[in-house]
């Protein structure tokens, strides 16, 4: 079995700690409320010296975890507001390929969002502003370059970007579908 160190806590919480409450906010969609769930989850862990089988079950652990407290805050909440979740909603919500979805989604966006942080600081604006479905020329303007600039700085992003992420071309394939 495998009991967390204090510093292997702490970097696993810094690692995951974004990623957690913005799972949890798919569900819950109160960021406040992701917050305190997460929280509650890590204290957990570490008040109850809980043991993992090996390092790998730990991630899976923490989002079974988060998804396990949203949908009881749901519930709870459920019964004090009228206009939440249908219990419909909730009994979808549960299924495994939606869940299993929600952390493909946030575990890909957070490899690329580390991928594009590794380029250079323009050809990541622009990168940006195209996920965001940014035309050239409205990126153009946005920035105040030329469109040859931008198409000039897409390449080099590519360029850069493919190596980064051909191990994963068949995730993002499958997210952003």
């Amino acid at each position: 079995m495998y009991k967390l160190t204090l510093k292997e806590y702490e970097g696993l919480f810094n690692k995951l700690y974004t990623s957690l409450c913005l799972f949890s906010n798919k569900y819950v969609t109160d960021l406040e409320a992701s917050k305190d769930i997460v929280q509650d989850v890590f204290i957990k862990v570490w008040e109850d010296k809980i043991e993992f089988k090996n390092e790998h079950t730990i991630k899976s652990y923490l989002y079974t975890s988060v998804k396990n407290k949203s949908l009881d805050y749901l519930k709870s909440t459920r019964h004090k507001s009228t206009d939440r979740l249908a219990i419909n909603d909730i009994e979808k919500i549960e299924k495994r390929s939606f869940f299993l979805r929600e952390v493909v989604i946030i575990e890909t966006s957070s490899i690329i969002d580390k991928a594009i942080n590794s380029l250079p600081s323009k050809c990541a604006q622009i990168i940006r502003l195209s996920i965001k479905e940014f035309t050239n020329v409205q990126i153009a303007e946005e920035l105040g370059v030329s469109i040859n600039t931008v198409k000039t700085q897409k390449k080099i992003a590519y360029k850069k970007l493919k190596p980064l992420l051909k191990d994963y071309f068949t995730l993002i394939a499958f997210v952003f579908d």
